[in-house]
């Protein structure tokens, strides 16, 4: 039998009109701006007229370290949401909106795979409704604006040497990890050092995706700190006058996207901050518009819970006022036999040793997420190649971390392969057990959180920073920031700072190089080990495999 591609499957979907998805959640027509006809955007005016709704049960999926053996997140994140649905319950799906970066350059899709897929796959991958560009455009719109005030007279005194607002593109190049900006004479203003970051990091991408509305979100944007004068203080976008201009282009962009899955079931795709170097969630306003809408929540946070989850339950459940009643924890036994020393070329050939070997890595972030006052299942993401033997070995080493593993074929077989996962998972939400509670409190001093997070999630011995970055923390404790939660910007692949060192490494140090103040966010960033705010392309990037067919459709994103 011939196995079909992600893509294949997608293309053969059996979409609904958007208006018809909508409907399902009492959404009218009045209430969507259909982008096509399978994908939309909820009006702000609906989802003000349902704040005072019961919010329903909200599960978070995150996963191990990811490996190049694949684990699979999105895609148990669409089958639960399925799986939920198919066994009677009111379930939504909210996840976070594709880069242009990492799909061309070594991730490709990110809207699941198999038959637990959210659909339209290509044009969610690509330019979908436009919101990355609305966001990078507002970002160098300020990047503009802070120009322009310096050129035409600088009446705020900023210091050019300290302005701290980087600019960005949404796509993976080097080359603008640093530059020197305005060359070429007096009408091009005064050359300086500049640099780009990818739009995933951009500090309004954090501000769109935690803010409640429109006006919060405006108010976010002018609480950006953009630069300093030369006594050091603070200019704002405010200051610059440009955040009302930011937030015109952001109107659409700040509304959630609405689309569905190959079984029909609605989702929402809204916000894409990555995880390794930002926080790693959908918007709050997706999440906290289908709490009101649907009995189910299942939502997920990027790459490992070292991070996405992390960053969850430390900053969006901080920020939002929502907690988790249930996280899944999505594990394969491909990513335990790498972690357990096996080469990518050997996983097919049954391992139960390496297996064995590899689950250490699983435990640790299952007592990681139980520290947080919330109850684990781990969801073993089946793949077809896995023996009996090593998906026992799992479930056996999970019940000895005092948790529980369900095996799902979402990938295969739709929402009948997760029905045993959706049944276990609505039990725990329904039993009301979780006590969650973040990790550290916002009183705690900014370098203490980063040593709670280092020591705690990452099991490491200290943190290392040098006296510049302690005495820039203490100055913003001064000027009133030191309640903010911190945002580590570390390697997905380990829980160390070094991509290298997988399993559950002990006894590291976690230097952090830089670290900067997302006023309008409303956390500090850490930026740790040799991590990059600006990916580059990999030696073989996908680009090179993406081009049109006969039939004019997309090939090789997949």
């Amino acid at each position: 039998m011939t196995v079909k591609t992600d893509i294949e499957i997608a293309r053969a979907a059996n979409k609904r009109p958007i208006l018809e998805i909508g409907k399902k959640l009492g959404i009218g027509a009045d209430d969507l701006l259909p982008y096509g006809h399978d994908k939309a955007k909820v009006s702000q005016a609906f989802i003000n007229g349902i704040e005072a709704r019961k919010s329903g049960k909200l599960i978070l999926v995150t996963a191990i370290n990811p490996t190049p053996a694949g684990e699979g997140k999105t895609t148990t994140t669409v089958g639960l949401g399925d799986g939920l649905n198919a066994i009677g319950k009111k379930a939504m799906i909210c996840i976070r909106e594709a880069s242009l970066g990492p799909n061309f350059g070594m991730k490709g899709g990110a809207a699941g795979g198999g038959y637990a897929q959210i659909v339209p796959m290509e044009e969610m991958n690509l330019h979908f409704t436009g919101d990355f560009h609305a966001i990078t455009s507002a970002h160098s719109l300020l990047s503009a604006m802070i120009d322009n005030h310096i050129y035409w007279g600088n009446t705020l005194e900023i210091d050019i040497r300290r302005v701290v607002w980087r600019r960005v593109v949404d796509m993976n190049d080097r080359a603008l990890r640093q530059i020197t900006a305005s060359l070429g004479g007096v009408s091009n203003g005064f050359p300086s050092e500049a640099g780009f970051d990818i739009t995933v990091a951009s500090e309004v991408m954090a501000c769109l995706c935690l803010a409640s509305d429109l006006k919060d979100l405006e108010k976010r944007l002018g609480d950006m700190i953009v630069a300093y004068t030369r006594d050091r203080k603070p200019i704002y976008a405010r200051d610059i006058k440009a955040d009302g201009a930011m937030t015109v282009l952001l109107k659409d962009a700040m509304q959630p996207n609405l689309v569905q899955t190959l079984e029909n079931n609605p989702a929402f795709v809204h916000g894409g901050p990555f995880a390794n170097i930002a926080h790693g969630c959908n918007s709050v306003i997706a999440t906290t518009t289908a709490l009101k809408l649907a009995d189910y929540v299942v939502t997920e946070a990027g790459f490992g819970a070292d991070l996405g989850a992390e960053k969850f339950m430390n900053i969006k459940c901080r920020k939002a006022g929502i907690a988790p009643d249930c996280v899944v924890l999505v594990a394969t036994v491909r990513a335990m036999k790498m972690n357990g020393g096996i080469a990518k070329a050997d996983l097919a050939a049954e391992n139960v040793d390496a297996v064995k070997a590899g689950c250490a890595n699983l435990g640790r972030h299952i007592g990681n997420v139980k520290s947080f006052g919330v109850p684990v299942v781990v969801a073993i993401n089946h793949f077809t190649g896995d023996s009996d033997a090593e998906v026992q070995a799992v479930s056996d080493y999970v019940a000895s971390q005092g948790s529980e593993a369900i095996v799902s074929k979402h990938w295969a077989d739709g929402s009948k392969g997760s029905e045993a996962l959706a049944r276990r998972v609505a039990e725990i939400a329904d039993a009301g057990v979780a006590n969650f509670a973040p990790l550290y409190p916002d009183e705690m001093p900014l370098f203490q959180k980063m040593e709670t997070i280092a020591k705690r999630i990452y099991h490491a011995d200290e943190v290392l920073a040098d006296k510049k970055i302690r005495d820039q923390l203490k100055a913003w404790e001064e000027q009133g920031y030191g309640h903010l939660p911190v945002c580590m910007a570390k390697t997905q692949y380990s829980f160390s700072t070094d991509p290298n060192l997988r399993g559950a490494p002990t006894g590291h140090s976690v230097p952090v190089r830089e670290v900067r103040l997302s006023a309008g966010a409303g956390f500090v960033v850490a930026v740790c080990g040799d991590i990059m705010t600006m990916p580059g392309l990999p030696r073989v990037p996908s680009a090179e495999n993406i081009r049109l067919n006969d039939a004019g459709e997309v090939e090789g994103l997949f």
